[in-house]
């Protein structure tokens, strides 16, 4: 249980810090550098990236459509044919970028395995 809130919260770190100066992929090695060195067991691998990124992104998606009253956010849904909802919107760019960081945590932890970083 450890481990598992240590790889959440030194993913949310990173990736913010690397946020700062690199573009939305930025997510990605952070989830890939927390996987190799902080080894996680079965589903973990994929759920604890998924949910720290999931939930980073969905908290800064809300709190930039939150300073212009979701104005944006809201043409956007109608784009995506979402119907205006604008909190679906932002649970989607959550649950998407979620998808990348459990796909780049399974890549890590079968990286450190096969470079020796980590043991099963």
């Amino acid at each position: 249980m450890k481990r598992k809130r240590i790889n959440f919260i030194l993913t949310i770190l990173i990736a913010v810090l690397l946020g700062q100066f690199l573009p939305w992929w930025s997510i990605m090695v952070a989830v890939f550098i927390t996987s190799c060195f902080i080894s996680l067991k079965k589903s973990a691998v994929f759920f604890v990236p998924f949910l720290a990124i999931a939930l980073l992104w969905a908290a800064h998606a809300f709190y930039l459509s939150n300073t212009n009253d979701f104005i944006l956010a809201k043409k956007v849904a109608f784009l995506l044919h979402l119907q205006g909802n604008q909190f679906l919107l932002i649970l989607l760019s959550g649950v998407f970028g979620g998808i990348a960081a459990g796909v780049t945590g399974i890549f890590g932890k079968q990286c450190s395995l096969l470079f020796g970083f980590s043991k099963k």
